[in-house]
């Protein structure tokens, strides 16, 4: 099996430095012609929890590929997963795997884009949720910032031999939990993601977001009108390492500090492996908040987690709580809003005018 991965940020340059290490045949693809040529003359240099290391590695730009392709991870940000696909699809046959290994609902739209080519999408497609987590410094620079593991399943869910010899690979990084649900596992990230988003509302620690038990309950309100999404739109959501559904329904008090003692969990699962001692980590927050803090470019909310407002629409759903979150993030990005805790305020008498705060 050769692998192809579209994208060489931190989920996917992570994957394959350690795919390639373990010596497998892994090509790296990037549109950043700065960063391929630095994998290929230095290879990728790697920081953060596993320690110092550079790994020598494949890269080459996209028009660089030549077909037939075997198996091809997109590991480019949620927004440019379908753009990405497009233009490798003539290097790709009826027996490729195509796998979504990234943020978001993508999958659908991957297989759309294969059936109007004339391939069978639904046969290529597989579906991931990396749980692992990193960022793109510099040409050729990966900070490793957290660990986690990787969410991998047939869109059937069917336990097929392709699943589970590419899970094989990706053990070298790190452990992989073969999904007979992927879709159900892709929602719970979304669900849970909510939460993720809400930290970047405010340009701090996540222990000063997440951390704070006041700002914890209206992000687990949050995710709770996206738990209820979920449910409405017919999803088996299923539970993860840092997530489980069950604790975002309280219906007391009690549930509600059993809830927040779980979201305190999660935030120490993230840091739990960084060494500030050694390391002074450069990415501080999510994702999010490192796209338009770092890197000061539009976050992927608008085609992941903010899918869920057109998921609420479809089912009849109340989403008001999240369609506010990320409207709030919208105009961050479009420069109308202020990063601040005034947000969280602003959130927060939302959340009291709307009935939901928790018990």
């Amino acid at each position: 099996m050769s692998i192809t991965i579209l994208g060489a940020g931190a989920i996917g340059g992570l994957a394959g430095a350690y795919m390639s290490r373990a010596g497998h045949d892994v090509t790296l693809v990037d549109r950043w012609a700065e960063h391929v040529q630095a994998l290929n003359e230095k290879g990728l240099f790697i920081d953060g929890v596993r320690g110092e290391m550079t790994i020598p590695v494949k890269a080459a730009l996209p028009g660089e590929l030549t077909g037939p392709l075997d198996t091809v991870l997109i590991a480019t940000k949620s927004q440019h997963a379908v753009e990405a696909l497009k233009q490798i699809i003539p290097l790709l046959t009826p027996e490729s795997a195509v796998v979504s290994f990234q943020n978001g609902f993508n999958e659908p739209d991957l297989v759309a884009a294969l059936d109007e080519a004339g391939l069978p999408g639904e046969k290529i497609v597989m579906g991931s949720i990396p749980n692992y987590g990193g960022a793109l410094v510099d040409p050729g620079y990966i900070e490793f910032v957290h660990e986690g593991p990787i969410q991998l399943g047939e869109l059937s869910g069917e336990i097929t031999p392709r699943l589970e010899a590419l899970a094989k690979k990706l053990e070298a990084l790190t452990n992989v939990q073969v999904s007979s649900n992927i879709w159900g596992q892709i929602w719970a990230k979304e669900v849970y993601a909510a939460q993720v988003v809400f930290t970047a509302l405010v340009d701090a620690h996540i222990t000063e977001s997440l951390g704070n038990e006041r700002y914890a309950r209206i992000a687990g309100a949050v995710v709770r009108e996206a738990l209820e999404i979920a449910e409405a739109s017919g999803i088996t959501v299923e539970a993860f390492d840092f997530f489980d559904p069950a604790n975002y329904k309280p219906e007391t008090s009690a549930d509600t500090q059993k809830l927040l003692d779980n979201i305190a969990h999660a935030v120490w699962l993230l840091k739990k492996d960084q060494n500030t001692r050694t390391h002074d980590f450069k990415k501080k927050g999510s994702g999010i908040w490192w796209d338009i803090v770092y890197r000061k470019r539009e976050s992927e909310v608008r085609s992941s987690s903010g899918k869920l407002i057109a998921y609420a629409q479809k089912s009849g759903a109340d989403a008001r709580l999240n369609n506010k979150l990320y409207s709030m993030i919208y105009e961050i990005e479009d420069g109308t809003r202020e990063l601040g805790f005034h947000n969280y305020d602003e959130l927060e008498a939302y959340v009291a005018e709307c009935g939901k705060a928790l018990p």
